[in-house]
């Protein structure tokens, strides 16, 4: 990367990264399988199964571990499939011991040793059953992280590859919930719901053979009453949903209130906005509480529904099933069995309408993902690139054209000539294009015609980390780090010693200030770095980049926002910056400019008046209006 000793501020965007809520299952767990996903914004994916294929694609190197979690996700729903069974013999010996010794039959009693060892025996299937679903819960877990790495990294990596074109029409927050949500959400469905989809498979066909194993005719009593849950169900989900998304929408609106009022605290309070502010988040928060019990009030209802039907079920089955029994079709410990089975049966009934979201959810998350992953890049490095050690600092713009949309230009045919050297102050009325030229300059963006030439070589020649590294920048907008005021101006130069540092804050008449600090160097500046003042936070970025040595220097408006006395001071530290470099300055303060070896005045892209401050006063052009527009006639020299 470049060696960039400022940059803008990036803001916080809490409003873009959605707060997710907590679904509730239907069987009273949290999530979709009662494992605890979370609900996201239940948008849906355009290409669902184009993004399937590819989530797929992505667990093809992990396919043996993923068979061997499969494997132990249908061992482990089969063995407790078994248990109700087993558990319905010992039900069964009991009774019929407690049968016989009542009716005095000979040699009447029960069978505790047999009762006992079939008990072993459900204990034992019970904990290999658990023991199987702890491992393949341990296997998928390391699975799906490593996707979640993997992701994060493609998308870490696609970053620094994608043109400034693309942050331009996005916004970070909307990166940064690429990074943190969706990657999220594609992990955790990974990580719950797949050895669960396979688990519920199972169980709904393993229950549905041990019930007609037992008895037809009871499995097809209880068939009769769960098409009534299913269809309860889906008339609440389908309520509860269009809730759900609500929530998340006012939560993420909320979330951005609060950080909005948060950062720009002390302009709420300067113009007494505190009540405007309160209403506003008043009617958010109402919205949102509505929208909030809305989904968790029919969210709730689900599990008493369901259960009351299915109470209605175990009223028939143990009709059904005491008559069997007086008839002597089935065992009492079949019915017993027999209900558990459909307790375990109506299950995953209830979460399938859920589980169908959730892989909604899950591919428009890894949609969003790989889109950004699929964003155009910049244009390739050269393969065999020019060096920059031996670069002495002679620019020349070449016919620069160029325009952030092609058919709006913003630069129109802009040629200029500096030597090594060189202090080039850049001016111009809002709009001019001088900030794009240094864009320009550091292959921020692509031209769309002419050359630029960095000693004579197309800056398009040499890589772009290494033609970066030839620059440095002070902008206005100081860009500082949580860190002590040591670590912020090592920044520049990551192997500099202590003495290093404090020789380049002494250039930059940051030393003295900084010598005042409780902690001197190890003071540590908070996250806004609003412990200490704008001219002292932008004398530390200019000590950051003398410590960094650049070889040419670009100064963005470095002195605009500071009082006369701090200007002073950085007009200082610059002069000991900018001393045998070349140097560009872009300033709106022309006052600022008028030692400048060339000022090149810039209107609607293009370079209208060049030469140094006197020379540019007596043409009594473009340049001497601005310049009188800034000072009173009196007092122009």
């Amino acid at each position: 990367m470049s060696r960039l000793n400022d940059n803008a501020k990036d803001t916080k965007t809490m409003d873009s990264m959605r707060g997710r809520g907590m679904m509730r299952g239907p069987m009273g767990g949290g999530g979709p399988m009662g494992g605890g996903h979370m609900a996201m914004g239940l948008s849906k994916a355009k290409d669902f199964k184009g993004t399937w294929k590819r989530i797929f694609s992505l667990l093809l190197p992990y396919k043996l571990l993923i068979a061997v979690v499969l494997v132990f996700a249908v061992g482990s729903a089969s063995f407790s499939i078994m248990g109700p069974k087993i558990l319905g013999r010992a039900t069964t010996k009991l009774f019929e011991g407690v049968m016989a010794k009542l009716t005095g039959a000979e040699g009447a009693g029960i069978d505790f040793a047999s009762i006992g060892n079939t008990l072993l025996m459900l204990l034992g299937l019970y904990s290999i059953s658990a023991l199987f679903s702890f491992i393949q819960s341990f296997i998928m877990a390391g699975v799906a992280q490593k996707i979640s790495y993997k992701m994060r990294k493609d998308i870490i990596a696609k970053i620094d590859r994608l043109p400034m074109k693309y942050f331009d029409g996005t916004t970070h927050g909307e990166v940064l919930s690429r990074v943190t949500n969706d990657v999220d959400t594609v992990s955790q469905t990974l990580n719950q719901s797949m050895s669960q989809i396979v688990t519920s498979i199972t169980t709904l066909i393993g229950v549905l053979i041990m019930m007609v194993s037992i008895s037809w005719t009871m499995t097809l009593g209880s068939a009769l009453i769960m098409p009534f849950s299913g269809l309860f169900m889906v008339l609440i989900v389908g309520q509860s949903q269009k809730y759900f998304k609500k929530q998340q929408e006012y939560l993420g609106h909320i979330n951005g209130k609060v950080e909005e009022v948060y950062g720009g605290h002390r302009i709420m309070k300067a113009f007494n906005a505190e009540g405007k502010t309160l209403d506003e988040f008043g009617s958010l928060n109402k919205e949102l509480y509505g929208s909030a019990w809305r989904s968790q009030f029919l969210s709730g209802m689900m599990f008493p529904i369901i259960s009351f039907i299915g109470n209605i079920g175990y009223v028939l089955i143990a009709i059904l099933g005491g008559w069997l029994a007086v008839k002597k079709s089935i065992q009492v410990g079949d019915i017993l069995a027999f209900v558990q089975y459909v307790r375990q049966f109506t299950q995953p009934i209830a979460q399938s309408a859920q589980i169908a979201n959730v892989l909604q959810s899950t591919a428009a998350a890894a949609e969003r993902v790989f889109e950004f992953i699929d964003e155009k890049e910049e244009e390739p490095d050269v393969k065999e690139p020019a060096g920059t050690a031996d670069i002495k600092g002679e620019v020349v713009f070449d016919h620069v054209h160029f325009g952030y949309d092609a058919d709006k230009p913003v630069i129109g045919d802009f040629s200029a000539f500096i030597r090594p050297g060189q202090r080039v102050a850049i001016v111009g009325p809002t709009g001019a294009g001088k900030t794009t030229i240094v864009k320009l300059l550091m292959r921020f963006y692509e031209l769309q015609g002419g050359r630029i030439l960095i000693d004579g070589t197309d800056t398009r020649q040499f890589r772009r980390d290494e033609l970066r590294g030839v620059f440095g920048m002070v902008l206005q907008d100081t860009w500082l780090f949580n860190g002590t005021i040591m670590e912020n101006i090592r920044y520049g130069r990551e192997d500099a010693t202590d003495e290093d540092v404090k020789e380049a804050a002494k250039a930059a008449h940051v030393h003295r200030f900084v010598k005042t600090l409780p902690d001197g160097y190890n003071m540590v500046l908070n996250e806004e770095a609003s412990n200490i003042s704008q001219g002292e936070k932008q004398l530390l970025t200019i000590a950051r980049a003398i410590l960094a040595d650049p070889k040419v220097l670009i100064l963005d408006e470095a002195t605009s926002s500071v009082d006369t006395r701090t200007e002073v001071l950085i007009q200082k530290a610059m002069d000991n910056l900018m001393h045998g470099r070349t140097s560009f300055i872009i300033a709106h303060r022309l006052s600022t400019i008028k030692d400048a070896d060339l000022i090149l005045v810039m209107d609607d892209g293009d370079i209208v008046e060049q030469g140094t401050h006197e020379e540019l006063l007596k043409r009594k052009g473009f340049y001497s209006e601005l310049y009188l527009s800034q000072f009173e006639t009196g007092l122009v020299s």
